[in-house]
Parts: C-alpha cells; structure tokens; sequence
C-alpha cells in the first residue's frame, strides 16, 4: 500500500498513476477544497486523460484519506509530493516537506519499517544531508526505523498521465536494499529501466533535466536576439532547418553526444565558429552572454581536471596520455584537447609524459613539438603508467580497457 502526500500536480499523477497499476494508494492534501473536488470525481487542473483515470479508481484502489496519520498507518511506501518553492534567496523551502514528515513520523511505528520517498523536488544533497539528518533527530535511524530514498518525477504537463504511465526510465536514490526491494516491487509492472543511484544522484539527475531545458530555451532565445541584431535573418525558418540536422535524430550521431561531460570540445569549427558570433553579436551592440559563457566554461573544465590529477598524482610518477586528436575517428589536432591537457600538466611540473594515439601522433608531435615521448600502441603507452589520463574517446581504449586495470585512471570522456 502507498500513501501519497500532496495531491497537487505530481501528487495526483502519481497517485492515480499507482492505482491504475493495482496498487492500493491513500492521497492526503492539507487543502480540504481540493480533495473535495477530487472525490467528487473532478479535477483541480486540466491533465488528458486523467479524468478517466480518477472515475476508474476513485473508491476502488484510490482513496482519499482524512489525515496523513490515516494514509501513513496503512501503507508501506509514503511518498511526499508537497511544494518546495524558493525562498528570497532562491534556495528550495523544505518548509512543507519538514512539517509533511513531522506528520509521518507521528504516525509511524518503528516496526513497520516504512520508506519515506522524496518525490518533491530538492537540490542534489539535500536528502542526504537536511533530511535525514532532520529524521534523526526526531528519535529514528534511518536505515533501521525508518527508510529515506528520493525519486524524482518526470513529467510534461499536458502529457503527465501518459509519462507517468509510460515513463522511459525510473530513478530511485537510495543507500540499503530493502529500499531497493520494495520499490522494485512497486514499479514492477511498468516494464522500463530502474535505475537504483545515491541521493545525490537521484536529485541531481532531476535538476540536470530541467537545467538542461531551460538552457535550450535561453540558448535558443540568445540566438534570436543576435539574429535580430545582425537583421535580414529568418528566425522561424533558422530554426526549423536547424532542426533538420541528422543529429536530433539518432544516426549516424545523435545529441546524446553532445549533451555529455568530458574536457571540452576542440577542432576547427566549434571553438572558432562560437568565438566569431560572440564577436558579431557585439559588433551589432549585443553581449552574447551565454556564449561568452559557453567559452569559458570550456577553458575551464580543463584546469579542473588538472587540479584532481595534482591531489592525487605525484610530480615525479609517469603519466600515460591516451588521445591526441580532439575527437575519435580522426586525426584533426587543431584546438585539440589534449594539447591543453599536456601543457597544464607540463606547467604543473610533470615531466614523465607518454602519449599514444591510434593515428595522430606523428601529426601531433610536428606540429607541437612538445617535450613529452610517444608510444606506438595502447599497451606499451601503459605498461609502466603510474597515472593514465585517457582524453580522446578512442573505441580501441575501451575494447582494452582491461590493460587499464590496477592504473590510476582519469577518464576524461566517461567511457570506461
């Protein structure tokens, strides 16, 4: 049995989303005028298809319950989907959720050993490190007493019943096994991918979802407003052929490439191009601050990279370099990557630098000539290796990846 606590958007989703599934869900809202509107089988928003949904179950496997010690009593599994809006700052006010699990923990016995799961959405840490410190000094161990996980939604208004109930991918954060077999049981029969994370993960894979929107959105608008400052630019049609590209679309590369963390990207086009319009667009009086941004950023990843090979790697150990060109299946070594990787490292004070790449090093040593030495394959690039620091994501360096076992090994690309 699940209870769900908060019937707003997500609450109410997911609620008549469970019991469409055959379990038995208890909903609890503080607003009364809400909950009457929903047992007289109406909705408080508009969502496609969920009217039908709440006259199917309403009474059979969905109820309404008079108070969250009700709901909590009989369910194994209470899920929270109160508000967490911003404060002034712009910090997430756990002011809800505190007093929703004040409730809960009221309510429970220890020897239920019931499953708090976080469905608001909270920045990454904040289970992990307000929650569950917050439940345990009510009296509970978590993990013992009590069970805390997060499992953030995913849903489209105007397409939250079909999402809910045709997700792609299941999240849960969480740190012990019985959490991972109930809610494995719960999910079941929705027949995706359960991915069982950290709490941090969990909250963060939600905000690297919406995050990754909302700079879509203002990347586009960006665009539109260099476009207009350059003028004679057809935005509604720039866009609509943009979109054309094979790339959106899954072969023979798709965007899932690009929406993906590594050391920045290099070549001829992307660092050259981006650097041009943010100088046109100034030309024409508009500071393309996303832009500006996507630059530095891309300075930036490498220095921080450099910083976590030098806590953990000495001056004077022998570092392996694996990749040369900026991306695999070429051997274009302009603006290249692993040229600022070899520099930094070489600033730092390493001196002991092997590289190897399946077609760029000759390519690659004219034309730097760098005091660094190379190996003509993978194997003897990192035979004697303390340090591998893979930069070039080569398919040959992970069909070898196990010449890599027992190394220190930075992946640069999260292949491996």
């Amino acid at each position: 049995m699940i209870a769900i606590i908060g019937l707003g958007f997500v609450g109410l989703t997911t609620a008549l989303g469970f019991s469409e599934k055959g379990h038995k869900v208890y909903g609890f809202d503080l607003n009364k005028e809400k909950t009457d509107t929903i047992l007289n089988k109406k909705l408080p928003f508009h969502e496609k298809g969920m009217l039908e949904a709440l006259e199917r179950n309403l009474g059979k496997n969905f109820f309404i319950a008079n108070s969250i010690q009700d709901a909590v009593k009989n369910s194994k599994v209470v899920i929270l989907c109160v508000g967490t809006p911003s404060d002034e700052n712009g910090k997430a006010d756990l002011t809800y959720i505190k007093s929703a699990i004040d409730d809960i923990l009221k309510s429970t016995d220890k020897k239920n050993k019931n499953i708090i799961v976080i469905k608001s959405t909270i920045p990454p840490s904040t289970t992990k490190n307000e929650l569950v410190p917050y439940i345990e000094s009510k009296g509970f161990k978590t993990g013992k007493d009590i069970f805390v996980s997060n499992n953030p939604e995913f849903l489209r208004e105007g397409h939250a019943w079909d999402d809910f109930i045709n997700p792609d991918r299941i999240v849960i954060g969480t740190n012990d096994e019985y959490t991972k077999e109930i809610m494995t049981t719960i999910y079941k029969s929705f027949n995706v991918p359960i991915h069982f994370v950290s709490l941090n993960t969990g909250e963060f894979i939600k905000y690297l979802s919406n995050t990754f929107l909302a700079t879509l959105i203002s990347y586009s608008n960006e665009m539109s407003i260099i476009a207009d400052s350059i003028g004679d630019i057809n935005i509604k049609s720039a866009f609509e052929i943009f979109h054309e590209d094979k790339r959106w679309f899954g072969n023979p590369a798709n965007m899932q490439s690009y929406a993906y963390p590594g050391c920045g990207f290099g070549g001829y086009c992307l660092p050259k191009d981006t650097q041009a319009l943010v100088q046109k667009a100034k030309e024409f009086n508009y500071d393309a601050k996303i832009l500006k941004n996507v630059l530095n950023v891309n300075s930036e990843i490498k220095p921080h990279w450099i910083s976590k090979i030098e806590k953990e790697v000495s001056k004077d150990a022998k570092i392996a370099i694996l990749g040369l060109s900026f991306k695999p299946e070429s051997d274009d070594i302009r603006q290249t990557p692993a040229l600022d990787i070899i520099n930094l490292l070489l600033r730092s004070g390493y001196k002991n630098i092997k590289a190897y790449d399946p077609i760029s090093n000759e390519l690659f040593d004219k034309v730097y000539k760098l005091p660094i030495s190379y190996a003509k394959d993978m194997n003897t690039a990192v035979a004697d290796a303390n340090a591998v620091v893979l930069v070039t994501g080569w398919n040959e360096f992970i069909k070898n990846s196990d010449l890599l076992k027992n190394k220190k090994v930075y992946d640069l690309r999260y292949i491996l």
